[in-house]
């Protein structure tokens, strides 16, 4: 929804083309971890006047893998109406001697428009550029020019893993005469800080010696563990039109009078539509009768003309078309409900799977996505619009435990998502199990999945059969599948759940120790992830909280019984609880198995009381059962 602009680095690039960058250079500390080292960056951002601001960018990062080559292609995200100019690029080997240099008529012009975009004013500027070997070092200037005001980013060292960074510069020139506020959001664990200096309206940041952060090894994502500045202008521009932001009361007046109102349109067709679905019943089922109604006549398309970045579409457009971006589709559902007589309310929302909430205390245009609620006596009612196949009043993982910007005709309300337990997001598997002589197994299973768990589960409605089967194969890549067949896949809109039968048979099972055989206690759950006990410079975060549920039902194969079972398990600790329990029977084996694990930060003192915690699961699951040939 958001209009970002990508900022790589800016300023006074003449300093820069007197140096070269030797790869040698660089300090060992910073090679660490990292596929991209940002040598140098300058970032300007000139203010000024409200409908006026010049951004000056320069960067100088090498390059020292294939894995980085996306990162380094020099690019520059506009839009209709941006001016562009002092456009220069050069390209060092890994000595740093120049290799080549471009300029703003090399570059490719491209709509830049996600995976699903029907038409946008969103462009790209990017050079065609291939290395020939690694690693090497890419210097890129710019300046930009913009009529709003409204979107002066953060200054955060990187926003991504394996990035290190030796030096960043941001300078923030106001000649507006508008207040511009800031705030320093400190690392909430030392692992940088920033350097600051002012004179007057004029404020200079600085990090420097910044090392990577591995994506590996449960470390927060970078924006948890890296320090920011934040900036927002009191007064602002958006595509002509003007507003106040000094308050979340004020943005949200402007916000709902200015983008909601002009929109908030209905038509003979949207009553005639409400009056069709003959609604009764409780507040909750109309709304259920509404949404499912809206989710079955419509689907996703992403759409930024102009304002249309942040201003939904008519709702006759996406009643007659059937399509809409999250702000069309909501609007159309909120005017659907107000037709029912049920009020509702546009929420703006950070939509990604590391929580982001917005500063209660700090007004800044931000968000990108668009949700509603509906107040009850009971509770509120969320609805998520963009999918046609998610269930009735369920946010997904990458929309809870986080908070929204409610816009209201007074303001802005800022309140909370649902948060969800490990009780919510949770598995039930109930298999039956015959063990074979030939070592191999064959099996029925049945699974049931929600909350978190329902949400991953729900890509599988997207993809063929022959594609889900596969997909299936390698989330339980422990058993060495010969044959597989998944039926009765069902998503239940009403209860949030999905659920699927699956019919096996897999190879290798069990061992041959003299008569009888030895097999593993637990034949399907999801591979654990190996971790090594390594010194951490971070903590480590546990980012989903969820409970898994199984019961196995082994048969036995004819003149066989089951000699040896192992103890039965209990394990709590702070990151979670775990058991497994044993029942033999005349012919059967019944295991019983219940993993629950906590969401949370974790100091990183404790990480190796985690990997312990994960290894006496993991050795628990593959315990050791001997089943033995009758005399």
């Amino acid at each position: 929804m958001m209009k970002i602009l990508c900022i790589g680095a800016l300023s006074i690039a003449s300093f820069y083309h007197t140096q070269n960058f030797p790869v040698s250079a660089i300090p060992e500390n910073l090679k660490k971890n990292a596929s991209v080292i940002i040598r140098k960056e300058n970032n300007t951002v000139e203010i000024n006047k409200i409908n006026d601001i010049t951004y000056k960018k320069l960067s100088v990062i090498t390059v020292l893998n294939k894995d980085a080559i996306p990162y380094s292609l020099p690019r520059i995200a506009y839009e209709k109406g941006n001016s562009i100019s002092n456009v220069k690029v050069i390209v060092y080997d890994e000595k740093g001697n120049k290799i080549k240099s471009y300029s703003k008529s090399d570059f490719t012009d491209i709509a830049a428009n996600p995976q699903g975009t029907f038409y946008s004013d969103n462009r790209m500027l990017i050079l065609p550029f291939t290395a020939s070997s690694f690693p090497y070092t890419v210097e890129f200037s710019y300046e930009l020019n913009d009529e709003n005001t409204v979107f002066i980013p953060d200054f955060i060292p990187f926003y991504e893993y394996n990035i290190s960074l030796e030096e960043s510069n941001f300078n923030i020139i106001n000649k507006s005469g508008i207040n511009l506020r800031s705030k320093v959001y400190e690392s909430p664990f030392n692992y940088t800080s920033v350097a600051i200096t002012s004179n007057g309206e004029n404020r200079a940041y600085s990090y420097k010696n910044v090392p990577a952060i591995d994506n590996g090894q449960l470390v927060p994502a970078p924006q948890k563990v890296l320090p920011k500045v934040s900036f927002s202008l009191d007064r602002f521009n958006l595509k002509g039109k003007q507003g106040s932001i000094a308050s979340w009361k004020d943005f949200g007046t402007w916000y709902y009078q200015n983008l909601l109102t002009p929109v908030s349109v209905s038509t003979p067709q949207i009553k005639a539509e409400i009056a069709s679905l003959n609604l009764s019943g409780t507040t909750e089922e109309k709304v259920k009768t509404i949404y499912q109604y809206m989710q079955n006549k419509t689907r996703y398309i992403f759409v930024a003309l102009g304002i249309g970045g942040w201003q939904p579409m008519f709702p006759d457009e996406v009643q007659k078309k059937g399509y809409g971006d999250c702000k069309g589709l909501t609007n159309y559902m909120k005017t659907l409900l107000d037709e029912a007589g049920i009020k509702s309310f546009y929420c703006i929302i950070n939509s990604n799977s590391s929580e982001v909430s917005f500063d209660k205390d700090f007004p800044k245009m931000a968000g990108n996505h668009v949700i509603l609620t509906v107040p009850t006596d009971k509770e509120n009612i969320w609805l998520e619009n963009t999918s046609q196949q998610i269930a009735f009043n369920h946010l997904s993982f990458n929309t809870t435990d986080r908070n929204v910007l409610m816009v209201k005709s007074d303001g802005i309300d800022i309140i909370q998502t649902p948060s969800s337990t490990a009780e919510d997001n949770n598995e039930k598997q109930t298999l039956y199990v015959q063990l074979n002589s030939d070592r191999s197994i064959t099996g029925k299973g049945n699974f049931i999945y929600h909350g978190a768990q329902y949400d991953y589960n729900l890509m599988h409605l997207l993809i063929p059969e022959k594609d889900k089967t596969e997909l299936l194969k390698k989330v339980y890549s422990t058993l060495d599948f010969e044959n597989i067949e998944v039926k009765d896949f069902n998503n239940n809109k009403n209860s949030a759940a999905i659920t699927f039968d699956l019919n096996f048979k897999a190879l290798n099972y069990s061992k041959s120790i003299g008569n009888g055989y030895v097999f593993r206690a637990v034949p399907i759950y999801k591979e654990s992830t190996h971790f090594e006990d390594s010194i951490r410079d971070l903590p480590f975060e546990s980012k989903l909280a969820y409970k898994d549920e199984s019961e196995i039902i082994y048969e036995l194969p004819q003149g066989y019984f089951i000699e040896e079972i192992p103890k039965s398990i209990n394990i709590d600790c702070e990151f979670g609880s775990y058991n497994i329990a044993f029942e033999k029977h005349e012919n059967k084996l019944i295991v019983k198995r219940m993993i629950k694990m906590n969401k949370g930060v974790y100091p990183k003192e404790k990480f190796s009381d985690f990997i312990n915690f994960k290894k006496r699961i993991l050795n628990s699951d593959n315990s050791k059962i001997l089943m033995s040939k009758k005399a």
